[in-house]
């Protein structure tokens, strides 16, 4: 396994982290849980990423349970707050009420004293920004949460974010936005900005739910087993893939990823982990030999005519336009999505 810095702060990440949105949105077993969280850990995975509304808090609690008994300074560990987490009029959002609420919940289910890094799942347009960055800043001068980030902010709410968080004296120090060979859009404006203000992205969805694996093919039959089969994780965009077009595209990608040695699904994560600006690319599964497979291409680098390659087979349907961030667009789906 790799490890990065994020941001320009001292915090190191592996390259690979696990996500359990994939996992627990779904209804897999905690049995299943507990074998992914097993192989990442074997993999050298060290970074653990979830949220407290994935599978409407138990994504927390099974991902707590799963890494009990292991040495809680050797991991990093991950979660959001924005979204819904119960019926009332504040049980979602970033106020400062919500935020101190949501934090001990996360805390609780996770079982352990503090995360290593609590992002803002959405941008709130209805809570004063002050007030969101405040409440953060008292998440962390109390020792709650090590580091601040963010998840689908466009670049000039990070910008405002940012100023706020030197202001105030807390570390604001990633993103964590859709990223993949097929999406795109951070590329244009979000990613130039991070890099300026020394911010990370810790990407989501760097195999276009799947897409860039290999395992759809054009006029074919859905895998049984996939998500675009599942009700609880299929979404709008993952729709918008699964048409010939994009499916024959990236059918050109296995003859590049043969000469490799790589598999599709390593050759799409490697192009995702190749840019700068990228810390860690966020990753789910449904097997365990799925997770080892894949960290392996936390090492691999792909020199220029391979990357020229890739561009030239997905570029005529990858999705470019800054527009979209977050909820504007396509990239979020309701509240399943990372």
């Amino acid at each position: 396994m790799d490890f990065r810095h994020l941001g320009r702060s001292g915090l190191i990440v592996s390259r690979i982290a696990y996500g359990n949105w994939l996992t627990r949105s779904s209804s897999r077993s905690e049995e299943t849980e507990t074998a992914l969280v097993r192989a990442a850990l074997d993999a050298g995975i060290t970074t653990f990423d979830t949220a407290d509304v994935y599978a409407d808090t138990q994504a927390e609690e099974s991902l707590g349970r799963a890494l009990k008994g292991e040495r809680r300074e050797g991991l990093e560990i991950c979660t959001k707050v924005f979204a819904p987490t119960g019926p009332g009029r504040n049980d979602m959002g970033l106020s400062r009420k919500h935020i101190r609420e949501s934090i001990e919940g996360s805390l609780r289910r996770l079982g352990t004293d503090h995360v290593d890094l609590y992002q803002a799942h959405r941008f709130d347009p209805s809570t004063p920004l002050e007030e969101t960055m405040e409440a953060f800043a008292d998440l962390v001068h109390a020792g709650k949460a090590h580091y601040i980030g963010v998840s689908e902010w466009t670049a000039d709410q990070i910008r405002r974010g940012h100023a706020l968080a030197r202001e105030l004296r807390i570390p604001l120090v990633s993103n964590q936005p859709q990223y993949s060979a097929l999406w795109r859009v951070p590329e244009a404006e979000v990613m130039p900005v991070c890099e300026e203000l020394g911010m990370s992205q810790m990407v989501w969805s760097p195999l276009a739910q799947g897409v860039l694996t290999g395992k759809y093919q054009p006029g074919g039959e859905l895998p049984a087993d996939s998500r675009a089969t599942d009700s609880n994780d299929g979404s709008p965009v993952l729709a918008e893939w699964l048409n010939d077009d994009v499916l024959g595209r990236v059918r050109r990608l296995r003859p590049v990823a043969d000469g490799l040695g790589l598999t599709l699904a390593q050759l799409s994560l490697a192009w995702v982990l190749q840019h700068p600006n990228v810390a860690a690319a966020v990753i789910g599964a449904s097997r365990p030999e799925q997770i080892t497979a894949n960290a392996e291409a936390a090492g691999v680098r792909l020199d220029e005519a391979t990357m020229a390659a890739i561009d030239d087979a997905l570029a005529p349907v990858a999705s470019r336009d800054p527009a979209v961030t977050a909820d504007s667009g396509p990239a979020d789906p309701g509240w399943r999505l990372a």
